[in-house]
């Protein structure tokens, strides 16, 4: 941190993190390193996470449910009070965007780590970001002044615009309750899934629309700021790999653009955050087609990919959150060295259009080494529950350059194991051999092209994954004394472990359907029934939605495979689904 003065108040002596897994215990580390206590907070579901584990003090919240737990705000402000904090830090996600969080934390006498409630507003209605934005110069596409009432706002600004077109949740972040839409026809069920991803993720479903620019890179500025105004840029990052508008790979610096548009990156992020009275740490997002730079909006809060901002300047941003809390200023701008990889590695089956997979951990092997860092809430053991997010660990490799990143990143991969779920490990593999990734700089991804390229590209099916370990079964074996290890699916697998030479009928069986097997329609992922579509008799066409499962903040249609009848309908609202569970039948008329 010696681009910040020496705080001109005393540090706290105990934070209360009001989140959980990987970032949790990523702020206790930095606690402990300060000397700060840290008090946890976690769900029933939680109650063996390593965040409470890790934490010098932990207490219970009431139920598994956000709203009922780390979405409660009486409760974490009560568990303050006992545990006798001095200060919060919300980490991401969950309320970290949350003004009225904020300003009730500072009306308890605590001290909040991010900017003010104001700020948060101004910045987290990405209205008023915009708004402001174009205040201050910053380029802009096009996009509904305030939020819509409906569809057909939806439609008139398509009708004016043309498509693509994105709607986005007004109050959002992290990629949820934002839906692309290429096709006049999809609009309302887009619109309402939205809505509802945007309610269920933020409490809030306002939401607004703006031209989708097809092909840009997606950059961004990882910003401090001070009371005086003073802002400094301490990286740029490229997250322009993406699925589902969330991010699976990201780097910093970001390789591919010019000496200009670093500097409209760095001066348009400089005067957004001085309009709007920014103290803290923040990420301006901007999408860069082009020579075109184009300002997209501010997470008010740390972001998930931290990490590589931290090894490629030397700074520890989670002690610099705290440090500018506690009146610390900003003297000079970290020089950027080096290269520096983020891999998502999430609980999801890539397979399945990266469907949410959780579950329980049942192996788990990190990799080491020069310039390797893992950042996790899991271990072997663990649960992955249904009603959070899908990640499991960050792995963060640095080196000197790019290119030596990547050699490095495909060790680590390899070194990883990771059993019980399917993971997004393989999808990261193939990334790093991948040459439109490797070659160039990656000049030729863009925030669709896992979309457009990766999954009419030969991606592996599950069967033949193994990160997709809830299927597989690992059989190690000698053939004149070399050891193989051969993965199957689980139903060859099994046999084979436990009756040598006979899993062909074991495959026979599995690979010989019934008619109504071959009728069935079966949910891609466990989850909650937010929407039903259809009802018995009704007939649909292949494509059709039939279902909609929401799981780990995130909304997944059940299309019908093909043309036909819809029969024995088996889900309500609010069931809960686990992954392969029969919805109905569509036969074919």
């Amino acid at each position: 941190m010696t681009f910040l003065t020496h705080p001109s108040r005393p540090l706290p002596q105990k934070i209360l993190i009001a989140n959980r897994g990987e970032i949790a215990v990523r702020i206790m580390r930095a606690c402990a390193d300060l000397g700060i206590a840290s008090v946890a907070v976690y769900s029933p579901s939680d109650r063996d996470a390593l965040h409470a584990e890790r934490a010098d003090e932990a207490f219970a919240l009431n139920g598994d449910a956000p709203e009922q737990g780390y979405l409660d705000i009486d409760q974490l402000l009560a568990v303050a009070q006992r545990a006798g904090a001095d200060a919060v830090h919300p980490g991401y996600g969950f309320l970290a965007e949350n003004a009225e969080f904020a300003e009730r934390v500072l009306a308890a006498e605590l001290t909040w780590i991010g900017p003010s409630p104001d700020a948060i507003r101004r910045l987290g209605d990405k209205l008023q970001a915009r708004a402001l934005a174009a205040e201050v110069g910053a380029p802009l596409v096009a996009g509904t002044p305030d939020p819509v009432t409906g569809v057909d706002e939806v439609l008139a600004f398509v009708d004016a615009h043309g498509l693509p077109v994105a709607i986005k949740a007004a109050y959002g972040g992290g990629g949820r309750g934002i839906k692309v839409v290429h096709d006049r026809a999809e609009v309302a069920e887009s619109y309402d899934s939205a809505v509802r991803e945007a309610i269920a993720a933020f409490g809030r479903g306002e939401c607004f629309v703006e031209t989708f620019l097809a092909t840009p890179r997606h950059v961004e500025t990882q910003c401090i700021a001070d009371v005086d105004g003073n802002v400094a840029v301490i990286s740029t990052r490229d997250c322009s790999l993406q699925r589902r508008n969330q991010k699976v790979v990201e780097e910093a610096p970001a390789p591919t653009i010019t000496p200009e548009q670093l500097a409209r990156l760095e001066a348009s992020s400089a005067d957004v955050l001085r309009a709007a009275g920014y103290v803290g740490a923040a990420t301006c997002e901007f999408l860069v087609d082009g020579d075109r730079v184009t300002f997209l909006e501010v997470n008010t809060r740390i972001q998930v990919e931290h990490p590589v901002s931290e090894e490629v300047s030397g700074v520890d941003l989670i002690a610099s959150m705290i440090a500018i809390a506690s009146g610390a200023r900003i003297e000079s701008v970290p020089e950027v060295r080096g290269h520096s990889l983020e891999f998502r590695i999430n609980a999801e089956d890539v397979a399945e259009d990266f469907a949410p997979a959780p579950g329980t951990l049942t192996r788990v092997e990190w990799p080491s080494g020069p310039g390797i860092r893992i950042d996790t809430g899991y271990r072997a053991g663990d649960t992955i529950p249904t009603h959070y997010d899908s990640l499991i660990a960050k792995l963060i490799v640095t080196a000197e350059t790019r290119d030596a990143a990547i050699k490095r990143a495909r060790r680590a991969l390899a070194e990883t194991v990771i059993d019980g779920v399917p993971t997004t490990l393989d999808f990261h593999r193939r990334i790093v051999d991948e040459p439109v990734f490797v070659d160039d700089d990656g000049r030729d991804v863009y925030t669709r092209w896992i979309d457009t390229h990766y999954a009419h590209s030969g991606a592996p099916t599950a069967a033949s994954t193994p990160g997709s370990a809830a299927r597989l079964t690992r059989i190690v074996a000698e053939v004149d004394g070399r050891r193989l290890v051969v993965v199957l699916p689980e139903v060859i697998g099994g046999a084979a472990a436990s009756a040598a030479g006979d899993t062909d009928s074991a495959l026979a069986a599995a690979d010989t359907p019934t008619a109504a097997a071959a009728d069935a329609v079966r949910a891609g992922m466990g989850g909650t029934v937010v929407r039903v579509a259809v009802a018995d008799g009704d007939r649909v066409t292949a494509g059709d939605t039939l279902a909609v499962v929401e799981a780990m903040k995130m909304e997944r249609p059940v299309r019908a495979p093909h043309d036909g009848v819809v029969s024995e309908l088996a889900i309500a609202i609010d069931e809960q689904l686990q992954s392969g569970s029969v919805i109905c039948r569509v036969v074919a008329a």
